[in-house]
């Protein structure tokens, strides 16, 4: 059995959730490589993986305000968690508020930088709320592959934010001159504001672009590696990135110099629409099985195929870059997969990865997970070990 003795790997020893969600007071001791979360729905599985994906990410994928991870009745809410690596162990501690900003201790020291808390943790969820990324708009598929990129570099999130602020400015300023009256005479004055900013989009945009280009090459090959194993090598998945400012040398200067050319052709339009059309907010990640769009390809269940692929090749690139493999969090993905399906998936998971996986019932577990798992009830926010599962 997997032990922390002996462990090599990012673990999760334990997590305290106060006041968070359903969780009134409640710590989970992680003893063992994969932990099986079983209960019926509502019961609050998926809060508990929520909560892990908040200390990886800061984000949440279901909710919009830190009011709403808040126990109801308390006007603050947490959540703790010790973590082992490679070469350190860490203390994290996120602490949400019903009125207020939240905030972040690494180590019993609050950070004032967000940033400095990315990176502690590594994580790859998969939950029925991936099945947006193929059935789902752009948007789905560039916060994705933001959230993937982050986990690699976590200074990207710090690009990205200057990115939107820049983005936030230009569109007020492109808002005002089309409310002007004479929108399509732009006045000195606005048109030297106007380029100040197209140098500024330029230059944010370029780091953008430049860095999800990497990371989608970086991707695919592995992706279709898996995409091929798991459809019996009857089908080819490609992923490709489609920036909207099309750029050929991975050269800062280049690629600006790309943006600020765009951003002249498409200025009229700019100017008539009252918003920014050039840049990386306009990206798409484009998605084909045997060079159908995926998202017109096929039956739902080889739509999970490829979310399938695309949720273990992020684990095979996280663990290459960072150098540990991530946890993963399995959000009742089970009863999306058939038989075949779950059972690659629950092979391909092993030992190699500490796992968390949610489930309404364990019929889907063979003897072999089930003995070397850890199975805790959930049940209206409170946990008890499941002891002596046949």
């Amino acid at each position: 059995m997997y032990t922390r003795a002996n462990c090599y790997k990012m673990y999760l020893e334990n997590l305290h959730l106060r006041s968070f969600r359903n969780y009134l007071d409640t710590r989970v001791d992680f003893e063992t490589q994969k932990t099986i979360l079983v209960g019926n729905n509502a019961q609050g599985k998926s809060n508990l993986l929520e909560a892990v994906e908040l200390l990886s990410t800061l984000k949440s994928r279901r909710a919009n305000r830190d009011r709403e991870l808040v126990l109801e009745g308390e006007n603050t809410g947490q959540v703790i968690a010790k973590i082992n690596r490679a070469y350190s162990k860490a203390e994290l501690v996120l602490t949400f508020r019903k009125k207020g900003r939240r905030t972040v201790t690494l180590n019993g020291e609050s950070l004032r930088r967000h940033l400095d808390f990315l990176g502690a943790l590594n994580t790859v969820q998969f939950s029925s709320l991936d099945l947006e990324l193929v059935r789902g708009a752009p948007e789905c598929r560039r916060h994705w592959l933001d959230a993937l990129v982050i986990q690699l570099e976590p200074i990207y999130a710090h690009i990205l934010h200057q990115y939107s602020q820049v983005l936030r400015q230009r569109n007020a300023l492109l808002k005002k001159i089309r409310q002007s009256e004479s929108p399509t005479e732009i006045g000195d004055s606005e048109m030297a504001q106007l380029k100040l900013w197209d140098e500024q989009l330029a230059t944010t945009g370029s780091r953008v672009t430049r860095r999800r280009a990497r990371v989608v090459a970086r991707l695919a090959p592995l992706c279709r590696t898996w995409h091929s194993g798991i459809s019996g090598k009857t089908e080819v998945l490609e992923i490709k990135y489609a920036p909207n400012v099309v750029w050929g040398e991975d050269d800062p200067a280049h690629v600006q110099q790309a943006f600020l050319g765009k951003i002249e052709e498409r200025r009229v339009a700019e100017v008539h629409q009252g918003r920014t059309v050039v840049g990386p907010h306009r990206d798409e990640v484009e998605l084909t099985i045997n060079d159908t769009p995926a998202r017109s390809y096929g039956s739902q269940g080889q739509q999970r195929t490829l979310v399938l692929a695309l949720k273990l090749a992020e684990l095979n690139l996280i663990e290459e870059v960072v150098g540990e493999p991530p946890l993963l969090l399995l959000d009742d993905v089970l009863a999306e997969l058939d038989p075949h399906r779950q059972q690659q998936l629950l092979a391909t998971i092993g030992d190699r990865f500490q796992t968390l996986i949610t489930t309404t019932h364990l019929h889907s577990f063979d003897s072999q997970w089930l003995s070397n798992s850890q199975i805790i009830s959930i049940e209206g926010g409170k946990i008890k070990p499941v002891i002596g599962y046949q």
